[in-house]
């Protein structure tokens, strides 16, 4: 679109997602996909005791978050690490750039400005549940990386 953006966040609709007991997070979009080619950005708020994705890592997609309040930890390859506001961290797209973010506090929630790259495509991998995603402009699909097929079967 290549438009000048200027927001207030207080004028932009919260989003609520909440579908599983571990999971749940509240999201404004500043930049949403699609508005931008290459950028997506939004504020996310998880609550207490909560995560707002499974572990997971992106083949093409990078991301990048800034904790704005709260503290949690943080679910990487090399182990987890505690967060809180102030920090900054980069994900890039490959298997080393595995994450999962989860709250820890018991009262207060996680806010973070999450800055996201946008590709046509991208294949995202989830470790700990065996799943492979395809994203992108027209595509939003989940699979179980053990239905793998061979190449010609069904031609």
């Amino acid at each position: 679109m290549n438009e000048f953006l200027h927001i207030k966040t207080s004028d932009i609709k919260q989003k609520h997602r909440n579908e599983h007991n571990d999971y749940e997070y509240y999201k404004r979009d500043l930049v949403p996909k699609g508005f931008a080619e290459q950028c997506a950005v939004s504020i996310y708020e998880i609550p207490p005791c909560k995560s707002a994705y499974p572990y997971h890592y992106h083949m093409k997609n990078e991301e990048s978050f800034y904790i704005i309040s709260g503290k949690g930890v943080l679910k990487t390859p090399l182990g987890d690490r505690l967060v809180s506001a102030g920090d900054f961290l980069f994900f890039p797209a490959n298997e080393k750039g595995a994450h999962k973010l989860t709250n820890t506090s018991k009262t207060e929630s996680l806010i973070y400005l999450d800055f996201d790259t946008y590709n046509d495509i991208d294949v995202a991998f989830y470790p700990d549940s065996g799943k492979i995603g395809v994203w992108g402009k027209n595509i939003n699909q989940l699979y179980k990386t053990n239905d793998q097929v061979e190449y010609y079967k069904d031609e």
